[in-house]
């Protein structure tokens, strides 16, 4: 037990009730539990799930480098995909009992092959875009961005919200209205109503980007994919 207890560096409180621990501690017990008949796949079913953000993030650390340790292969269920990101070797995504994608944490997020994926990991922007010779439009306005292996006809246009670059009005391919901003920490995330559509689309910036709310900015996307719908 004592053996057990060091392994999730819980040794200091061999001796209380489960009552006296935090909730953080109660997950490290639980998976030393787990850990004692020696298994061979270790499934983790959202095991920080009724944890707060802080704890959450302590615990992902703490797990990545307990695995390390113990080197026993573990399935590590979750619907928080920052926590897939930061723990995972491989990543299968999965919606309505259909594998959508596998591969490791930076395919996944770099290269993901459907919509779906592109939409579940990350935050991203989705506008419905109509692709017809080879050109992309949003509203009927043309975009000059390149369309790849998209088929002609309906499809979304998806940009990873920090990948959308800002410059003064008319620098970019799109226009938009800042409506809001909010501040989280080193990012300001804005609300931007689009000139072309009646879409609103939120964006990240740096906090040292300075908008203002009324403000006309344009818009290019640096990275992109388009997937036909």
């Amino acid at each position: 037990m004592k053996e057990l207890l060091d392994l999730v560096q819980l040794d200091w409180l061999a001796n209380r009730y489960p009552s006296q621990l935090s909730g953080g501690q109660r997950q490290r017990i639980a998976l030393a539990r787990a850990l004692a008949i020696e298994p061979r796949i270790l499934l983790l079913d959202e095991p920080f799930g009724a944890l707060d953000a802080k704890v959450r993030k302590e615990l992902r650390a703490w797990l990545r480098a307990l695995h390390h340790e113990i080197n026993v292969t573990s399935i590590f269920v979750t619907h928080d995909q920052e926590e897939a990101l930061e723990v995972a070797n491989r990543i299968m995504v999965m919606d309505k009992g259909r594998i959508e994608q596998v591969g490791s944490p930076g395919e996944v997020y770099d290269r993901p092959a459907t919509a779906f994926v592109y939409g579940f990991i990350g935050e991203s922007i989705a506008l419905p875009v109509h692709v017809e010779n080879g050109a992309v439009r949003l509203n009927g306005q043309a975009l000059e961005l390149a369309a790849d292996e998209a088929a002609a006809g309906s499809s979304t246009l998806f940009v990873r919200r920090h990948d959308m670059q800002v410059g003064p009005a008319g620098s970019g391919l799109l226009e938009g209205k800042v409506s809001e901003i909010r501040t989280f920490g080193p990012i300001q995330r804005a609300e931007v109503a689009l000139v072309a559509s009646r879409v609103v689309i939120e964006i990240d910036t740096p906090r040292d980007r300075d908008l203002r709310i009324g403000e006309i900015i344009g818009l290019k996307p640096r990275r992109y994919r388009i997937f036909t719908a």
